[in-house]
C-alpha cells in the first residue's frame, strides 16, 4: 500500500503528462505483478462495488478521533472530501511491527478489503480500526477512496495504455485491445491478468484470445469542437467538404455497446466496459441468429413497437438499474440493438477497412440476418438539406446526427489519425429557472456554494407584484397554499458557470440565505438562470412531475425579471407526445 500511496501522490501532484508516464514506468518496473494488476485496474477506471458503507467509515473515524458526529459533519463541509476529512481527523498511529505494515496493494484488496462486503457492522468497524492504525494520513486517504468506490486521480486510460506499452515494448493499440474488459466490476485482477497485458506479441497467450473480449471503442468528437464552422450552413463545404465525403446517421439516445457472437455464445458489453449480457436477454436472442465471428458496435435502446421508434431514455433506465430481469420488466421496457459498425466478420478484424466499406458489409450482413438492424443512413444533396433533416430529429426520438468520414478507419478512443466520427447534436432544451436551494461543492469548490436546486413557477404569475408576494411569503417561512402560485423545484445542477461566475453567485447566496438544513441552504429567490438539458420525461417520483437529463447552467439571466421565469407548463410542453 505504501508504494501505491507514493505513486498516487506523485501522479496527483503533477500536471505533466511526461512526468506521469515516467512515474508509472518506474512503478511498473519494480512492482510485483499482483500489485501492478490492481494499480492498472484502478488507474484505468476500475471501480469495484462499494465495500464499506459511508456510515461505517464515519462512525469509526469519530470514535478514533474522539469527536461528535456533528463536529465531523462540520469538518466535512469545510474540507469537502470524505476521505480527506477522515485522514486528517484520525490520529496517526502506524508502527513498524504492525501486521499490515508492508502489505502490498493486492494483499490489502483480496485479504482485507473485498472480504468486508456484506459483513455485519461490528466486524466492519473492527477491521477499519485495525487498518486505520496501520496507515499514515496519505495511506488512510487512499484506503477510504478504494473502499468507498470514489477513487480518482488525474490519469486517463489512454495514459495507462501508453505507460504499459512503453514498459512492455508493445504497440499502444495492442495494449488497448488487451485492456478491454479489464475493469469490469465483476472481475478481480490477478497477476496472471497483468502478465497477459504485457506479454510479448505472438506468444501462445497472445493467440489465446478470450472469445468474449470486445474491441476498444472508437469515440466521436462534438462537431463544433473540431471545426470553425460558418453560421451559414451553405458555406460548410469549404470546411468539411461536400456531404458526400461523410456518412450521416441518426444519433440515438441509448447505451453504446458491442454485441459479440463467437464460439456459439453471445456477449454484450457497454462502452464503460461492463459485461451486461444477462441484463439484456433480448440481445442474446437477436445475436444468436448471426454468424459466428461477428462483432457489432451500436446502441442499446428501449424500443416502442407501436411506433417502431426508440422509446424515451427513461424507459431504458428501468433496465439499467435492475440486476434481475423479470417478465414484467421485459414486457414494460423491451430493448433492441441498432448496429453502427461491423468490427469483425467471420472471425476477421474489419477495423482497418474504410468506413464506407464496413458499412456495405454491415448492410449485406443485415440482408442475410433479419434480426440485425443497422442504423439508418440520412441522405442529403447538400449541407442545408442535411441541416433541415437534423432539425426534425427530436420529434422522431433522436438527439441529432452522427457524421462519419467516408474513408475513416475504426480507431481507438478519440483518435484523429484514423479519421473522424463527429456528433452534430441538437441544441439543448432550455428553460429560465429560479435558484431556491444551494449546497457547498467538493474538493477545490468546498468553500463555495456551487450545487444548486432550481424551480419554475407552478403557473404564470399575473405580474411582478404577484411573484414578489410569493418571494415575501418564502422569506417569512410561510408554507405554500394549495392551488396558489408557488415555485416548484424540478432540477439540480452544478456545472456550466466559470469560476468567476460561481464566486459572484456565492456572494449573493451568502447575503440571501434564509434557512439551513444540514449542508443545504434555502435562499431568497432573486437569481434567474437559463438551464439547459438533453432530455425530459414525465416522472411520478418527482414533485414537479418531470425529470430532466444532464441539466447544466447555460448562463445567468440578470436581464430576466423573476416573474418572467419559466413555468411547469413550459416544461410539460417539452415532453414528447409519445410518452
Amino acid at each position: 500500500m505504501k508504494r501505491f500511496s507514493a505513486l498516487y501522490a506523485e501522479l496527483d501532484a503533477s500536471t505533466s503528462t511526461q512526468a506521469k508516464l515516467a512515474a508509472l514506468g518506474r512503478y511498473l518496473a519494480d512492482a510485483p505483478p499482483e500489485d501492478a494488476a490492481w494499480v492498472v485496474y484502478f488507474l484505468a477506471g476500475g471501480k469495484p462495488r462499494q465495500v464499506v458503507r459511508t456510515a461505517a467509515l464515519r462512525a469509526t473515524a469519530c470514535e478514533l478521533a474522539g469527536v461528535a458526529d456533528w463536529l465531523f459533519e462540520a469538518s466535512y463541509q469545510v474540507v469537502g472530501d470524505l476521505a480527506e476529512t477522515i485522514s486528517l481527523l484520525v490520529p496517526d498511529a502506524p508502527s513498524a511491527d504492525h501486521p499490515l505494515t508492508g502489505l502490498g496493494l493486492s494483499g490489502w484488496m483480496t485479504e482485507h478489503l473485498l472480504p468486508l462486503r456484506g459483513q455485519p457492522p461490528d466486524v466492519v468497524e473492527a477491521a477499519l480500526r485495525t487498518m486505520f492504525s496501520a496507515l499514515d494520513a496519505p495511506g488512510r486517504f487512499l484506503l477510504i477512496k478504494l473502499v468507498g468506490g470514489g477513487f480518482r486521480v488525474g490519469v486517463s486510460k489512454l495514459l495507462v495504455q501508453r505507460a504499459l506499452a512503453a514498459h512492455a515494448g508493445l504497440d499502444a493499440k495492442r495494449v488497448a485491445q488487451r485492456l478491454m474488459g479489464y475493469t469490469d466490476a465483476k472481475a478481480v485482477p490477478t497477476a496472471g491478468h497483468y502478465l497477459a497485458l504485457v506479454a510479448p506479441e505472438g506468444g501462445a497467450d497472445d493467440q489465446a484470445r478470450d472469445d468474449g473480449q470486445p474491441y476498444p471503442f472508437f469515440l466521436a468528437h462534438p462537431l463544433a469542437d473540431l471545426f470553425e464552422l460558418p453560421d451559414d450552413v451553405a458555406a460548410w463545404d469549404a470546411v468539411l467538404g461536400p456531404p458526400a465525403h461523410w456518412l450521416a446517421e441518426w444519433k440515438f439516445d441509448g447505451i453504446r455497446g458491442q454485441v459479440i457472437k463467437r464460439a456459439g455464445q453471445v456477449w454484450v458489453w457497454t462502452r464503460g466496459e461492463e459485461l451486461v449480457t444477462e441484463r439484456y436477454p433480448e440481445l442474446s436472442a437477436l445475436a444468436a441468429q448471426w454468424p459466428d465471428g461477428t462483432v457489432l458496435d451500436g446502441e442499446i435502446l428501449a424500443w416502442d413497437a407501436s411506433t417502431d421508434r426508440p422509446a424515451p431514455f427513461a424507459r431504458l433506465q428501468q433496465r439499467i438499474t435492475r440486476s434481475t430481469v423479470t417478465r414484467k420488466l421485459l414486457a414494460d421496457a423491451p430493448v433492441t440493438f441498432i448496429a453502427y459498425d461491423l468490427l469483425e466478420a467471420e472471425g476477421l478484424d474489419q477495423r482497418d477497412l474504410p468506413q464506407w466499406q464496413r458499412r456495405e458489409r454491415l448492410q449485406a450482413l443485415a440482408l442475410a440476418c433479419p434480426s440485425l438492424r443497422p442504423s439508418p443512413q440520412v441522405l442529403a444533396a447538400d449541407w442545408p438539406a442535411l441541416a433541415a433533416q437534423r432539425a426534425l430529429a427530436r420529434e422522431q426520438g433522436f438527439e441529432g446526427l452522427m457524421l462519419k468520414q467516408r474513408e475513416a478507419r475504426y480507431g481507438v478512443g478519440r483518435t484523429r489519425s484514423d479519421g473522424l466520427w463527429c456528433k452534430w447534436k441538437l441544441d439543448p432544451m432550455t428553460v429560465d429557472t429560479v435558484l431556491i436551494y444551494v449546497q457547498a461543492g467538493h474538493g477545490r469548490r468546498a468553500s463555495l456554494y456551487t450545487d444548486y436546486t432550481f424551480a419554475v413557477w407552478s403557473r404564470p404569475p399575473v405580474d411582478a407584484h404577484e411573484a414578489q408576494a410569493v418571494v415575501e411569503a418564502i422569506t417569512r417561512r410561510e408554507p405554500a397554499q394549495p392551488g396558489a402560485l408557488q415555485l416548484v423545484a424540478f432540477a439540480k445542477a452544478y456545472s456550466g458557470l466559470t469560476d468567476a461566475e460561481f464566486a459572484q453567485v456565492d456572494a449573493v447566496i451568502r447575503q440571501t440565505t434564509l434557512e439551513k438544513f444540514g449542508p443545504v441552504r434555502s435562499v431568497r429567490p432573486t437569481l434567474v438562470f437559463e438551464l439547459g438539458f438533453e432530455g425530459i420525461g414525465a416522472s411520478p417520483r418527482h414533485k414537479s412531475g418531470v425529470a430532466v437529463r444532464f441539466p447544466r447552467m447555460l448562463r445567468l439571466r440578470p436581464d430576466k425579471p423573476l416573474h418572467e421565469a419559466g413555468t411547469l407548463a413550459d416544461l410539460l410542453a417539452l415532453i414528447p407526445h409519445r410518452q
